[in-house]
């Protein structure tokens, strides 16, 4: 799921403070509720009704949003799982097909050719998955529901604008559990904020307009800071003797002084830029070079395994090799990653929930009990960690 431009940009503290305060409770009433906030913002009663008329709660929405199971792969697990020959092939065709289109994003945007067609793939199999949710019933669900009602009370509204416009039908507009609509998987506030009429027909179609798709996504990537002509992940060799402490995204380097450090890159050169080295399954495991654009990655989702995958498969449609998979530690299990999650947390760790997903939080927590146990400080959660702790 996207955890998209919102993430940065929600609304003003007054309204999120409203939205934590008016969650939970007789769905109907809180349903009542928003229809009254819609009309004080000036929607008419007529339009008010016309919008929320079948809305209702979903408990499949609910079901989705506890169960993301796939945040729980190791980064190499899910990267072969996704990125597969015919998603490649598939890639290649409608990069060729679209040349026009990414050659404007470009220009533009100053977004990378790669960089959308991986996200097209990841998000909706390029166009042709991309859900049969009631989008609706999931945002109304979603706000109702008082694990994050400031992300998604905002976007009830928006979808109301767009009802407005003429761009959204109650009844019938689908897509993912999580409220995002068409090809790329956008927010109705994003739709709003960063919709592109791509194919000149006069209206912004997400579902059903590549074009439309592909500008609106690469306008939604620069409005979060994606830098023109800039890399954003590379793969690299790192040395054994490397001070691992120095690895993960709060730490960085120029090139020039990873590369005095013995960093190399395994296809084409090292940018001088600032950076970080991201190890996801620890030393013995892939290395990547993390540029400033990486970090934009996280504005649209919030997984390191989905992020980095994403992003290393824009490198791969724009030719780079396969990474070395290495030799990592295996992976704990879901119940030791939950142990050790308890276990930080009892130390003091915020790690979060305790769900079994490695997480930034988590990471962080990991690789500052390593350095104190006197492990090697990857981040990586081992075993020998966890019994240690």
């Amino acid at each position: 799921m996207k955890l998209t431009a919102l993430l940065a940009t929600l609304a003003v503290a007054a309204t999120t403070h409203s939205a934590a305060a008016n969650c939970g409770g007789s769905f109907s009433s809180f349903v009542k509720g928003l229809k009254s906030e819609a009309m004080s913002h000036g929607a008419s009663q007529s339009t008010v009704d016309a919008f929320f008329a079948g809305v209702r709660q979903d408990q499949r929405t609910l079901d989705a949003d506890r169960s993301q199971g796939f945040f729980k792969k190791s980064f190499i697990d899910f990267a072969r799982a996704v990125i597969s020959n015919n998603r490649m092939d598939h890639g290649r065709n409608n990069g060729r097909k679209y040349d026009a289109i990414f050659d404007r994003a470009e220009r533009e945007y100053g977004v990378s050719r790669g960089v959308l067609l991986a996200f097209w793939a990841l998000e909706t199999d390029y166009g042709a998955v991309q859900g049969d949710f009631n989008t609706l019933n999931s945002l109304v669900t979603l706000a109702h529901d008082c694990r994050r009602p400031e992300l998604f009370r905002p976007q009830v509204f928006a979808a109301l604008e767009l009802f407005e416009r003429g761009n959204f039908d109650p009844a019938r507009t689908t897509g993912a559990w999580a409220g995002e609509i068409g090809m790329v998987q956008m927010l109705p506030e994003d739709i709003i904020e960063n919709g592109v009429d791509g194919d000149g027909d006069g209206r912004v179609s997400l579902k059903t307009s590549a074009p439309d798709a592909l500008l609106s996504g690469a306008n939604m990537l620069h409005d979060l800071g994606w830098r023109a002509n800039e890399p954003w992940l590379q793969e690299v060799t790192v040395p054994q003797n490397l001070d691992w402490e120095d690895t993960g995204l709060t730490h960085k380097k120029s090139g020039a002084e990873w590369a005095a450090l013995g960093v190399k890159p395994t296809n084409g050169s090292l940018s001088d830029l600032p950076a970080s080295i991201i190890l996801p399954m620890g030393r013995k495991g892939p290395a990547f070079i993390a540029y400033p654009n990486f970090d934009v990655y996280f504005e649209w989702n919030q997984s390191f395994v989905y992020v980095t995958t994403a992003a290393y498969f824009a490198t791969r449609l724009e030719g780079a090799p396969v990474f070395t998979a290495g030799s990592p530690d295996p992976s704990l299990s879901d119940a030791q990653m939950k142990s050790l999650q308890t276990k930080l947390q009892k130390r003091g760790y915020d790690v979060g929930k305790i769900d079994g997903i490695l997480g930034a939080k988590t990471r962080a927590a990991v690789q500052a009990e390593q350095k104190r146990l006197g492990q090697p400080a990857d981040a990586w959660p081992t075993a020998a960690l966890l019994n240690a702790l």
